[in-house]
């Protein structure tokens, strides 16, 4: 591993373990990033090889050893556990052209039928002349049409008031792969307010039921094969910091 003062390459390892129902956050420290992390789903039992409906929940909080704004995120890549299913058939689908300039209300408005998840996200704003702001929005998460590869995409919606009113509907593309994790999604980060902000806060809550095709579906689904549940991380900051790991979370079998 790289001497931690150097740019570029920097892995650290998040380990979040649910036993009994009480959780252990990770704080991880690399370079100037400090990240915390945490995550779980409900219901925590679950059978060995039948995929059930399940409600998934996570957030994170960036912050800067040094004080002051966080650094700047510029990319997320999550991987979910092979355990885990995505369904999308027969869901409504909200493009991100149709709420880009849409407030929150407005969007889950405009696409009801697609919100899949829902949360806040939180950010930081330092101009060079001006005292910070910090401002709280809401965070919508639609389905979102598939992209010209063919993936299922989600779209990620809020609106930022604070100190100027940003708009942002993100299509974040969604990955089916092989191995240990099932899907990956990866989110570029857009710059706010033109690089001078940066996100300190997110969290979603993800699960949706609706019936298609005269069947009942859920967006997310789970079985409890081997008595843990993985979601693996890559955050890429400004500067070339990457944090690196996973979140391990155990399940019950029934």
């Amino acid at each position: 591993m790289p001497h931690p003062t150097l740019k570029g390459l920097l892995l650290a390892i998040i380990v979040v373990a649910v036993a009994g129902g009480s959780a252990i956050g990770a704080v991880v420290k690399v370079e100037d990033v400090v990240l915390r992390a945490d995550g779980g789903f409900q219901p925590q039992t679950l059978p060995k090889r039948q995929f059930v409906p399940i409600e998934f929940h996570g957030e994170v909080d960036i912050s800067s050893r040094s004080g002051g704004r966080p650094p700047r995120l510029e990319q997320a890549v999550i991987d979910f556990d092979r355990d885990g299913r995505l369904s999308v058939a027969g869901l409504p689908t909200c493009a991100p052209a149709s709420i880009e300039a849409a407030s929150s209300e407005e969007a889950r408005r405009v696409c009801r039928g697609a919100i899949v998840g829902t949360g806040h996200i939180e950010t930081y704003v330092a101009f060079l002349d001006q005292p910070p702001t910090e401002s709280r929005s809401p965070l919508t998460i639609f389905n979102g049409p598939r992209n010209a590869a063919g993936q299922p995409t989600a779209v990620l919606h809020t609106q930022i008031a604070t100190p100027a009113t940003q708009t942002y509907a993100i299509s974040v593309p969604i990955e089916q792969r092989r191995g240990g994790f099932r899907y990956r999604a990866r989110i570029d980060v857009p710059a706010i307010a033109g690089g001078f902000g940066a996100i300190a806060h997110l969290d979603a809550e993800i699960g949706r039921r609706y019936r298609a095709g005269g069947e009942q579906r859920s967006y997310a689904s789970a079985r409890c094969s081997d008595h843990i549940l993985q979601t693996h991380g890559r955050f890429t900051f400004e500067g070339g910091t990457v944090v690196d790991g996973q979140v391990e979370k155990y399940c019950r079998s029934k």
